[in-house]
């Protein structure tokens, strides 16, 4: 019996070699390596660059070579000067060819290759449109990035890993209906990278009305972190929530207050906020009042002295 796509995810997902090994629960491969191994057992890792013969050839040779019904998980990832836009309207078009297909990461390039902030992406909708049965569907990078408003039946992870994203794209994912959606994560990144957003964007989120499964929210890697703490401190989706990530960002003791003064947390089985800028005295209270809960504080940083800035754990 095939075993389900795997939705575990790597203790510091920011680390850009976490998926070089595996992904989705299965071993990455590269095309002309994979053996004697069956189709199923792998995630097919598709890399674009300019020394090779190009998108159109490189998909032939994948299409041509591997049983493709088979294929449950593609790793896919392309130079700087290319964007995801070819791959996946080729995906999108073969979509009867790959039936099994799960799981994708798009976008897969970790940071020696290409600056998070570089990786071209474009429009997802077609994606999501053409494979009603994907399940998981990993992001990097938020330039061009795009989706519209589409109902997924069987989504049950959605990740965009960027160093800002913009506010119609988050908007845009506010207004999709992802019945089955267990994690969502959204990296938001600065404004110095295209992170436009604000927090009204995540409106339709917080309230969770399109989201009825979900058991994991991450707001993570803002430079307005304290804005998306004082939403989420009365966002009726916490409620249902198993686990609350508000990591990586800019968190100082203004945001951490709110939390601390708005709706229970009690109930969460996890709360991530490493990579912050509390207190100490406001970390020790934290760990008084939610003793109960895993509390992530890991990754204490300090303002900066001069001019108090404070950086976000992923940007360029």
């Amino acid at each position: 019996m095939t075993q389900p796509i795997s939705l575990a995810l790597p203790s510091r997902p920011e680390d850009a070699d976490a998926y070089e090994g595996h992904y989705a629960g299965l071993p990455t491969v590269e095309l002309d390596v994979a053996g004697e191994r069956r189709p199923g057992e792998v995630a097919w890792r598709l890399s674009f660059w300019p020394e090779k013969d190009g998108l159109p050839t490189d998909l032939d040779s994948f299409f041509q070579q591997v049983a493709t019904e088979e294929v449950r998980a593609l790793v896919v990832s392309w130079n700087y000067d290319s964007s995801s836009r070819p791959i996946i309207e080729r995906l999108a078009a073969e979509a009867h060819r790959l039936p099994a297909l799960r799981a994708i990461f798009l976008g897969a390039i970790p940071q020696e290759e290409n600056e998070i902030s570089w990786i071209n992406q474009s429009d997802l909708t077609p994606l999501l449109t053409a494979l009603p049965d994907l399940e998981r569907l990993d992001v990097r990078g938020g330039s061009h990035l795009e989706i519209s408003q589409v109902r997924h039946e069987k989504l049950r992870m959605f990740r965009v890993e960027s160093g800002g994203l913009r506010s119609g794209f988050v908007r845009g994912v506010a207004s999709c209906e992802f019945p089955a959606l267990e994690h969502l994560e959204l990296w938001l990144g600065v404004d110095e990278y295209n992170g436009d957003y604000a927090v009204d964007d995540f409106g339709p989120i917080l309230t969770g009305d399109n989201l009825p499964a979900l058991r994991h929210l991450g707001l993570q890697d803002s430079d307005r972190q304290n804005d998306v703490a004082v939403a989420v401190a009365t966002a009726p989706i916490v409620a249902r929530l198993d686990t609350l990530a508000l990591s990586m960002g800019t968190l100082n003791d203004e945001g951490a207050e709110a939390l601390l003064s708005g709706q229970p947390l009690t109930h969460l089985r996890r709360l991530d906020l490493h990579h912050h800028y509390l207190t100490d005295a406001m970390m020790a209270r934290l760990g008084s009042a939610l003793a109960s809960v895993d509390l992530d504080l890991d990754d204490q940083e300090t303002p900066d002295e001069e001019d108090g800035w404070m950086y976000t754990a992923v940007s360029e």
